[in-house]
């Protein structure tokens, strides 16, 4: 396969090269055909060796990478996050990789030294305002100086007696491979850090397609959440859920701030609610940061009041994200309309009453009063419920009303509905497609300039595909998480149901470990151990194969004592075995019906004694139909085999396929078929990476 080189500019320091090869080197391997080539560029902060920095401009390190950039000479930089001027030029789009290294400061002294070892007024080397004051609140009597250079001269003037110490980040001695010039960490309470401190930052040229694909492999989807009228009750299950996963939330004013009790323990809210003459954050502001959260691969959720499409300037931060790529979902939520009518019995529709409603503002953009006319109200949008058999009759009236016949129109079936449709045409071709497609779902139609707009679906690594998931329920909402925060659209279609052998004798007194491949053969366990009020205390010594098992046991507060480094799977777990058991030490191996006997026996070659149980059954769930997809996910073989029951194989024909691992792979060997994807970690999250990455190399090469 040809690969498709791009050329990456760094500084030319020990510390830039050695961090952005690693950088490139840990992307290329998540890539197929993607190859990185560095070239050295030097900045203006490398040969000026005389500004004090906490007096040099916003773009030091990185005006020359930036022309570089806007010439064409390189496709992306690589930088140190700190060192990106704020704000960031209009030209250059930017992101930060998820990884973090090691964010405190430490103190590094002459090698032999102790901090007892310091004299009375030592010399300090310093290059911020927030070291500086650290420095005099720690050593009231020390005299500051500046301080220049890379990380190596910096510790060279230590070395050589030209300062007594000098304050530096600890991700810059890791890097180096230096961490043991170390003399004493910093804790974070007595010296805040930057937020970008520790982070590696990529920029690239704005409006660049493939890098904005390769950003889109670290962008976490952006939820903007209704958060229901001020009452928490009336908020969604769904908003709560994303509530509880982000790391920010940026929230109006007219929330319930019981809410954010659910925002997990360092997760950061900010108000950048908007009332009557006191806004906390301009419009522009807000649509700003939440750009900005989303390029430092943080989970951003936009916590509106009431509903966020009606009048919450939804459509003003969406675009925002649809201009930068950035994948976003809408949950939808309760309003001040609701509440208002359905809540006090004003009902908006009561049979021989009420039809329908005009809901609007009289406020213009700027905060001016418009009139609310009958000539105004005629040009608002119209919608019909329970209207898809009365399309023609309905589409003659508004015409005969003097309605274009080029009026923009939809017909939206099964709304919010994982295979919601939405059909755009005109008034005058209504009735026509309503025929053509013949769809027997509830339907709205709606009329008027709005339905020429919507939402971007093909943003993030997957693009709005939909993704089939076929894997158990337990699992469902774990895996169309990860799929709609990598901008896919998944479609939840579980084909086996786990039942787990409640009545299963376990004897667990008399082994000396457990053996256990899969998260499901854990709820399973464990649901057994619950219900015959077994004693965690017989529990044996845990051996899994991966991180996702180890991570399931945590959820009952109990921790995996032996796991594989690396390729979790039921090999892996066999290497473990020989590698930790003793002969003749009495193992238990709990799977499902399906997993079959080879694991137990493998494991007895070790010497050990094996009992292998199984603990649930897989049966398979029927389903009418097959709905449209794109790509389908299975993360058993038992899926597979339900799914060519129900369907055949034949319907996976120009489908991808994703399997967790191996012996889901060969199960699709069975019918002649061959995996497209197979995850190198045989977890969810392994899986759907694994499609997300292989999307985005082929949209770079």
């Amino acid at each position: 396969m040809k690969s498709f080189i791009f050329k990456a500019g760094t500084r030319p320091s020990q510390l830039a090269l050695t961090q952005t090869r690693a950088a490139l080197d840990r992307i290329e391997s998540m890539l197929e055909g993607v190859r990185f080539e560095m070239v050295p560029i030097t900045s203006v902060g490398d040969t000026d060796r005389t500004t004090d920095l906490r007096e040099s401009p916003a773009d030091f390190f990185t005006r020359e990478l930036d022309e570089a950039l806007l010439n064409g000479e390189i496709d992306l930089a690589v930088h140190s996050a700190k060192d990106l001027p704020d704000p960031m030029p209009s030209t250059i789009d930017w992101f930060w990789l998820p990884w973090r290294e090691e964010p405190r400061d430490v103190l590094v002294l002459a090698e032999g030294r102790a901090i007892s070892d310091l004299p009375e007024t030592p010399v300090i080397g310093v290059s911020s305002e927030r070291r500086a004051a650290y420095c005099t609140k720690r050593f009231p009597n020390g005299i500051q100086k500046n301080i220049r250079g890379n990380i190596e001269e910096r510790i060279a003037q230590v070395d050589s007696g030209d300062f007594d110490l000098v304050i530096m980040a600890a991700a810059a001695l890791f890097r180096l491979n230096i961490s043991d010039r170390i003399s004493e960490w910093i804790p974070l309470d007595e010296l805040e850090v930057p937020e970008a401190q520790g982070y590696l930052a990529i920029t690239f040229r704005e409006g660049d397609e493939k890098m904005t694909a390769l950003r889109s492999l670290f962008m976490q989807q952006v939820v903007f959440a209704g958060a229901g009228v001020s009452n928490k009750e009336l908020c969604t299950v769904a908003t709560l859920n994303a509530l509880k996963h982000c790391d920010i939330c940026l929230y109006d004013s007219l929330i319930d701030k019981s809410l954010l009790d659910e925002l997990p323990p360092n997760a950061q809210s900010i108000d950048v609610g908007k009332r009557c003459g006191a806004h906390s954050k301009e419009q522009h502001e807000t649509t700003m940061l939440i750009c900005e959260c989303a390029r430092q691969s943080k989970k951003v959720v936009r916590l509106k009041g009431g509903d966020p499409g009606i009048f919450g300037r939804l459509a003003e931060e969406t675009e925002a994200l649809e201009k930068l790529g950035i994948p976003f979902r809408v949950i939808p939520g309760i309003s001040a309309l609701q509440a208002a009518t359905t809540g006090t019995g004003m009902l908006l529709t009561r049979r021989d009453i009420s039809r329908g409603f005009v809901a609007l503002t009289p406020r213009l953009s700027g905060g001016g009063l418009a009139r609310c006319d009958s000539e105004m109200k005629n040009s608002l949008p119209v919608i019909y419920y329970m209207s898809i058999k009365a399309i023609e009759p309905i589409s003659q009236q508004l015409l005969e009303d003097g309605y274009s016949p080029e009026t923009p129109a939809a017909l939206i079936f099964n709304a919010g509905g994982e295979d919601e449709k939405i059909i755009r045409t005109t008034l005058e071709k209504l009735p026509d497609q309503s025929q053509t497609h013949c769809i027997k779902q509830p339907g709205l139609i709606l009329v008027g300039e709005i339905t020429a707009y919507g939402y971007r679906t093909d943003l993030g690594a997957l693009q709005g595909k939909k993704i089939l998931l076929t894997c158990s329920e337990a699992i469902q909402q774990k895996a169309a998480d990860m799929v709609r925060n990598l901008g896919g659209h998944p479609i939840q279609h579980p084909l086996i149901r786990l039942k787990s052998r409640l009545n299963a004798k376990l004897n667990l007194e008399q082994y000396d470990w457990l053996a256990v491949t899969s998260p499901s053969s854990v709820r399973s366990f464990m649901e057994i151990v619950q219900t015959q009020k077994l004693d965690y205390r017989t529990l044996p010594k845990i051996m899994v194969c991966g991180r996702g098992t180890a991570a399931e046991f945590a959820e009952y507060g109990l921790r995996a004592d032996a796991q594989p480094d690396s390729n979790f799977s039921a090999e892996a777990l066999i290497e473990l075995a020989n590698q930790i058991l003793k002969p003749g030490e009495k193992v238990l191996r709990v799977r499902s019906d399906k997993a079959g006997p080879d694991l137990a026996e493998a494991v007895r070659q070790t010497g050990a004694k094996v009992d292998d149980i199984i603990i649930y059954d897989n049966e398979a769930i029927l389903h009418e139909e097959l709905p449209d997809f794109d790509a389908v996910f299975f993360a058993s073989a038992s899926g597979v085999e339900s799914f060519i029951a129900q369907w055949g194989a034949d319907s996976l024909a120009d489908k991808t396929t994703v399997v967790i691992g191996k012996p889901t792979a060969q199960a699709l060997e069975q019918h002649h078929l061959t995996a497209d994807i197979v995850a190198s970690e045989s977890t969810i999250p392994g899986a759907i990476h694994a499609l997300a990455r292989r999307l985005v190399s082929e949209r770079l090469r």
